[in-house]
């Protein structure tokens, strides 16, 4: 499936991104790296088969707009950008709350508004949107990345209602805890925490199976896919306890 295509990692530098760059790169796949450092791309690439690097800052629709321009042609592009910080409404920190905002929303919405057009024009392409568990319902702690993977997620859901019968192929992808920096962040316990490598060999095998959205591991993401049917009430308390 991915043997001589040529694929888009945005937020490669670090945790996931960086370990789906090598996953990807494993199974063939030509891969243009980007992310706002440049040395840790460069560094990546270095270990890669074939891999170009394109630094590019997602909040920044300059950065972006120059990066989509040098970028090439290519068949996929995987959104794993991220930013996170716990918090909570009554700690409201308005900068952090934004720039979760910025980095795992409005930045893919500024990406995929070069790419999406695109795929759509030519009948042909693969967008991967990397959620989170989170994105289900509003979690404690969260004001602000639960939201920003929310719009994350509901906006796949408009890509693949809008391509899905033009030749391109949308995907989400939502995995619980992965052990990176943002991560080391949260001081509770993280239920079936996975190492950044596992998490990305799950979401290839998701991209290979071709479904739409997927979610793990099981059985942790079955409280939040199975909880957005349940009551508030209902699931507040099963979460809390």
């Amino acid at each position: 499936m991915f043997a001589g295509k040529r694929y888009w990692i945005v937020g490669a530098s670090e945790g996931l991104g960086r370990a789906l760059a090598r996953s990807l790169d494993a199974r063939g796949a030509r891969l243009i790296l980007s992310a706002r450092n440049e040395a840790r791309l460069t560094a990546l690439a270095a270990e890669l088969d074939d891999a170009m690097v394109l630094p590019m800052d997602v909040t920044d629709a300059g950065s972006v707009a120059q990066a989509a321009a040098a970028v090439g042609d290519f068949d996929g592009i995987v959104y794993a950008a991220g930013f996170y910080e716990p918090m909570r409404a009554d700690e409201w920190g308005a900068k952090a709350a934004t720039a979760m905002c910025e980095v795992n929303f409005m930045g893919a919405m500024r990406v995929l508004g070069h790419v999406a057009p695109a795929f759509a024009a030519r009948g042909t392409g693969h967008i991967v949107l990397i959620g989170s568990l989170s994105g289900f319902r509003g979690l404690p702690g969260a004001i602000g990345y639960s939201a920003s993977k929310a719009a994350l997620m509901s906006l796949g859901e408009s890509l693949y209602a809008d391509l899905r019968h033009r030749g391109v192929t949308v995907q989400i992808v939502s995995p619980g805890f992965i052990r990176t920096r943002l991560s080391e962040k949260n001081d509770f316990t993280m239920p079936q925490i996975m190492a950044p490598d596992d998490a990305a060999a799950r979401i290839v095998t998701a991209l290979e199976s071709g479904r739409f959205h997927t979610a793990f591991p099981r059985p942790f993401s079955w409280l939040f896919t199975l909880g957005r049917l349940l009551p508030g009430t209902i699931f507040y308390r099963i979460l809390g306890s």
